[in-house]
């Protein structure tokens, strides 16, 4: 385990069968040919979470990105969503979109890209998270396709960080508050 970490909420092996009962879920439902599933990754913190889930998908799958932001400095979100990489694709009508997510705090960033990706015209959307903590919610909010819902913890590994560091981490743990309430 890192130093800087209080405990690890999800192991190696947990994450892993989190992602292969989501990915099992994505096959049963997007099975058919009038389906086309797109998965599209926020990145930063989504890239690991998304890697591993469209190696365990075994229909067709596309891949797309986008980056948004909806944090300040430090661990609180600033209630706006800003886009910075968007999703340009001109067979989005022919597009079932599934937006990948590391986790859900207060829900207005994956209900923003909902409704945006919606009036952009994507044949279908839908959501999915690794982690969900629906104590933070501040909209109302609930993704499609949930790997785990966990405590009002601050956690990082598997893509998630803070200050850019702990995303490499091969699990998800929760960070000790003196390291983040400096």
């Amino acid at each position: 385990m890192h130093k800087d970490l209080q405990e690890i909420l999800l192991s190696e092996q947990e994450v892993d069968e989190i992602i292969s009962r989501i990915a099992g879920e994505l096959d049963r439902d997007y099975a058919g040919e009038d389906k086309r599933l797109v998965l599209v990754c926020i990145l930063k913190g989504s890239v690991v979470f998304m890697g591993e889930l469209m190696k365990k998908i075994t229909i067709p799958v596309e891949i797309d990105f986008m980056r948004v932001s909806s944090y300040g400095a430090g661990t609180e979100t600033t209630g706006s969503v800003n886009i910075i990489l968007d999703l340009l694709r001109k067979d989005l009508d022919q597009c079932d979109l599934v937006i990948v997510e590391d986790i859900i705090d207060s829900g207005r960033t994956l209900a923003h890209l909902s409704r945006y990706l919606q009036l952009k015209g994507a044949k279908s959307v839908r959501t999915c998270t690794l982690l969900d903590k629906p104590d933070r919610r501040e909209v109302e909010f609930e993704a499609d396709y949930v790997g785990r819902e966990i405590p009002d913890e601050f956690v990082v590994g598997y893509g998630l960080d803070y200050d850019e560091k702990y995303r490499a981490l091969p699990y998800v743990g929760i960070l000790k508050r003196e390291v983040y309430e400096k």
